[in-house]
């Protein structure tokens, strides 16, 4: 789509939403801004959205103030139930795992090569390695 509007091939962008163009608001931004600079007009259907116009205009870059307001304020309600919760205690993120060290330490000195013992434990090769390097003195 962005690449036949940089070749000129379109006159009209038209989306179904305005959430299928762009990821976050300020990419909406820029993807309009680069349309405006190559003079293709933006249509929202769903939205209900037309850049044709200085209304159009108007009302993208309000929608677009709303919705980083809105991810700001989703942001910091995240960040304070996440503080209340540690505050009474409660362990964020997810549980810790089992492991036996010692046998993944013994399955490596008899010459297991990751992948085998990973698979052994049902680890992945990456805490099998932590584990390993975690008992080398520096």
């Amino acid at each position: 789509m962005m690449t036949d509007a940089r070749r000129g091939k379109s006159d009209v962008v038209m989306v179904w939403a305005c959430d299928r163009i762009a990821r976050s608001a300020r990419h909406f931004l820029e993807v309009l801004d680069e349309l405006g600079r190559l003079n293709v007009e933006f249509i929202s259907f769903h939205e209900q959205i037309d850049t044709g116009g200085p209304l159009g205009r108007a009302i993208v870059v309000i929608i677009s103030a709303i919705a980083k307001l809105e991810r700001s304020l989703i942001r910091e309600r995240v960040c304070a139930g996440m503080r209340r919760a540690r505050h009474e205690g409660q362990h964020i993120g997810r549980p810790a795992l089992d492991l036996d060290r010692q046998a993944i330490l013994r399955d490596r000195q008899h010459g297991q090569i990751l992948g085998q013992i990973a698979r052994a434990h049902r680890i992945s090769r990456a805490t099998v390695h932590r584990v390993i390097h975690e008992q080398k003195p520096p």
